[in-house]
């Protein structure tokens, strides 16, 4: 094996290596909820109908159809499996390491210089949350394709080889429909023409030849803007004005180097401060200002550095803020491509000043060695807060100030392990800081209703309602709330409402076919149920519900056993036969059957895999299992007592 080969091997291994613990990590509810874990497409693996419906929407504010695919490849060779899932992460950057040296190595020649930028690359703490995050599949992907056309246009470049060219543009399609921040790749492709290629002499051809590239990222432009703006990710400028973004751009770009110098502070969310202090953007513009002058300066003596310089720069420019998406200052995950750029040049820099100095090659090993054994230890270090949601945002807590987003998403995580009490502290620290996301309204409304102040939480509802009266779901919530305080009324007229704003949403109707029941209008119930299920045919926490009322309602059990029983099957599997609850309402349409040798085993099954995950609230299945265990049907009334007797 020649040497290059062996360098770029070992760097490929010790990254899997260095980022092996990810393999026991856990999904996060920050994102994975939306990518798989409550994806119903994205769960069922590679299917015909998951295909088309990669490619044929906007979904979760982006238009990245590769990504979906790769996930849904994930969920066929390995189900819900998040360590699998975060292994195939780290996989694919393992690759992109031993890309990354490739690269650089037929590029330059140089073995030493591009191993250690492919090792910076591959082992600084900052790329730990592209790879451990595996919502960020996005990034390890798109960089793979990105890494694959760069090779390609080399090639293409060096040997004047056609096909190379065409390959080198469709990996950048691939990149593209993987994460749209390859948008800049071409503007690369001309910097690479600078230095290590040599190709100026005729720049007019140059920028003809790259008219492809440009036509491609100009397409996912347009489609990255709709999709955002479909999924009101895109910030306006009444929220976040101009002259915001415009002072935080450099404070962003001058926080990068900080931090690929000094990573200390790392986290999942830098949230937006209320004000930016002007001596800070100052100093940042001066920083960025000075650089880029001796880049300018060394242009012709040093010219892998302005190359470098700009890669990084340029590659920013679509996630620097310009266009705010989400609420987030900076992100780690945002230096994943462009952070090569600034390896390159400072790695290049370091052995030019070295080769002047004719430093022996044992203080250069050295250095390099504890430089990159340096990044070793913090990324370990910084690995291990991605393995749980709640672990992940107490660092992010820890480590800033008037975090809300944060403190939303740890008060979830506490919610779904019945931390109710604990979720509601976190909470109210969130609205204590002012935060203007109605989420935290309807997560506080959502524990409160957990713990039965029903009125408390229906107030909560109202809130977020206030601040989004055209979300359906939280009409819907409030409409639950005032079922729970007997209102049926007013429930019934908020359940509406919900549907008027979203014809294809099913919880609704569920829940003004429990109201219909109640108050004794079965037929038009049933009606209800029957749409919902319409709606929803493949959404198994819909037909769930559907056959949890049809199995455990006195009045309806005797006459719709059948159709609970096809009901919970169906939604067994489409969960993939692993969630406890939907295994819980299968043994009760069993049992409604009269067939309690099976109801027994599907509740045995639910407690199992509840235990195994730790899901806390299941303590209502044992005395259902011993009800089944003596040939007992469970029967729980849906009517209340109370009902008047006209609507």
């Amino acid at each position: 094996m020649s040497r290059p080969r062996l360098v770029a091997l070992l760097l490929a291994l010790t990254t899997l290596l260095v980022f092996l613990p990810a393999g026991g990590f856990q999904f996060v509810n920050f994102d994975d909820t939306d990518y798989i874990t409550d994806n119903p497409v994205v769960k069922h693996g590679l299917t015909p109908a998951g295909l088309a419906w990669a490619f044929s929407g906007y979904h979760v504010s982006n238009w990245h159809p590769v990504t979906w695919l790769s996930h849904m490849m994930d969920c066929s060779l390995f189900g819900v499996n998040a360590g699998a899932h975060h292994f195939v992460n780290v996989l694919f950057h393992a690759a992109n390491t031993a890309l990354l040296f490739t690269l650089l190595w037929r590029l330059t020649q140089r073995l030493w210089p591009s191993a250690l930028v492919a090792a910076l690359f591959a082992w600084h703490p900052l790329h730990v949350e592209s790879v451990a995050w595996i919502s960020e599949r996005k990034d390890v992907l798109s960089t793979f394709f990105a890494l694959l056309a760069l090779l390609s246009y080399a090639k293409y470049a060096k040997e004047n080889c056609r096909r190379s060219f065409w390959y080198a543009l469709i990996f950048f399609a691939l990149g593209l429909m993987s994460k749209p921040m390859l948008v800049t790749l071409p503007f690369v492709l001309l910097l690479l023409d600078y230095w290590p290629l040599g190709r100026m002499g005729n720049v007019r051809l140059l920028l003809a030849e790259k008219i492809p590239f440009f036509l491609l990222a100009a397409i996912s432009c347009v489609l990255t803007f709709l999709a955002q703006r479909n999924g009101e990710a895109v910030v306006s400028l009444d929220s976040v004005s101009l002259g915001y973004r415009l002072e935080n751009a450099p404070l962003a770009a001058a926080g990068y180097l900080q931090k690929i110098f000094w990573p200390t502070g790392l986290c999942a969310i830098y949230p937006m401060p209320p004000k930016l202090s002007a001596l800070h953007v100052a100093l940042a513009i001066a920083v960025l200002i000075l650089i880029s002058v001796a880049a300018w300066q060394w242009r012709k003596a040093r010219p892998y550095f302005i190359t470098g310089w700009l890669w990084f720069l340029g590659t920013l420019v679509p996630v620097i803020g310009l266009v705010q998406v989400g609420g987030q200052a900076m992100a780690d995950r945002y230096t994943y491509l462009p952070a090569i750029g600034f390896f390159t040049a400072l790695v290049f820099l370091a052995n030019d000043f070295a080769d002047r100095l004719q430093t022996p090659r044992v203080i250069r090993f050295g250095v390099a060695g504890l430089v990159t054994l340096a990044c070793i230890l913090v990324t370990e270090n910084q690995l291990q807060f991605w393995r749980d949601s709640e672990t992940l945002f107490r660092r992010a807590i820890a480590v800033t100030e008037n975090n809300d987003i944060a403190l939303i998403n740890l008060g979830v995580a506490l919610d779904v392990q019945g931390r109710f009490d604990e979720a509601l502290v976190v909470y109210g620290q969130a609205v204590k800081c002012g935060s203007r996301h109605f989420e935290v309204h309807n997560n506080l409304g959502n524990v409160l209703g957990l713990l039965g102040r029903h009125a408390d939480s229906l107030a909560e509802y109202r809130e977020a309602i206030r601040h989004r009266p055209d979300n359906p779901k939280f009409h819907n919530s409030a409409g639950t709330e005032l079922a729970a305080l007997g209102r049926w009324d007013e429930a019934l007229a908020e359940f509406y409402q919900a549907i008027t704003l979203n014809p294809n949403y099913a919880a609704p109707h569920v829940e003004v076919a429990k109201v219909l029941f109640k108050l004794g209008r079965d037929a038009d119930g049933l009606n209800e149920f029957q749409v919902a299920v319409q709606i929803e045919p493949d959404n198994y926490k819909t037909l769930a519900t559907v056959a949890h009322y049809l199995a455990a309602n006195e009045n309806a059990a005797a006459r719709n056993g059948p159709a609970a029983l096809a009901l919970a099957r169906q939604a067994d599997a489409l969960s993939g036969h692993g969630q406890p609850v939907v295994l819980d309402y299968l043994g009760m349409a069993f049992a409604a059957n009269g067939d309690f040798s099976n109801a027994v085993r599907c509740v045995q099954s639910a407690l199992t895999v509840a235990a195994l995950a730790q899901m806390p609230n299941t303590g209502a299945m044992q005395p259902r299992l011993e009800l089944y265990q003596l040939n007992q049907p469970w029967r729980e009334s849906f009517r209340a007592t109370n009902s008047p007797a006209k609507n």
